[in-house]
């Protein structure tokens, strides 16, 4: 079955939006704990390309199935979970890549780096890091795992928060988020 991105997020009510984030089915790897537990020789770059043994993945739909396996513990160690095997995996910054976002009613929405969609909100808290200088800002996506906004969809966050004033400040489900670093 060819793969079929979701439309572009400018475009979609925030109703569409939740039916495509509820659409993603993802393997169910909270109910798996594989004794089989090794080293991927996977690594995901700051710019958000995945290699195996040095080599880029060059396809999107492998790197969308390794996505959906994705997990971070709580020590901050990153893992490809199966039924039968655990597998490290490298992480240079963040899991994913948020290439853009749209404001629709009242709600920011994001498209990351697999085509994934995720409303910012309570499950998936935006956070500022990094300094005045060079500031960073992730969204959460799940299992501990963050994107980080690229440049254009962070200029365009920056947008959105000052149109609804100068705190440097966005909302979305309910909740209200800093861009500023601490």
């Amino acid at each position: 079955m060819p793969y079929t991105p979701p439309p572009e997020l400018a475009g979609l009510s925030l109703a569409q939006i939740a039916e495509a984030v509820a659409e993603r089915k993802l393997p169910p790897i909270e109910q798996w704990s594989p004794e089989n537990v090794g080293e991927s020789h996977m690594r995901i770059a700051a710019d958000g390309t995945w290699y195996h043994d040095g080599s880029p993945i060059s396809r999107p739909a492998m790197v969308r199935a390794f996505a959906g396996l994705l997990t971070r513990e709580t020590d901050g160690s990153y893992w490809l979970v199966m039924p039968y095997q655990k597998l490290a995996i490298e992480v240079e910054d963040a899991c994913f890549i948020a290439t853009d976002v749209s404001e629709t009613e009242g709600d920011l929405a994001f498209r990351i780096n697999t085509d994934e969609l995720v409303v910012a909100g309570p499950e998936n808290p935006l956070r500022a890091a990094g300094d005045a200088e060079q500031p960073a800002l992730y969204v959460h996506v799940r299992r501990g795992c963050e994107a980080r906004l690229n440049r254009s969809t962070y200029e365009q966050l920056a947008r959105i928060a000052l149109e609804h004033g100068d705190d440097w400040t966005v909302r979305s489900g309910g909740e209200r988020f800093t861009l500023l670093p601490a």
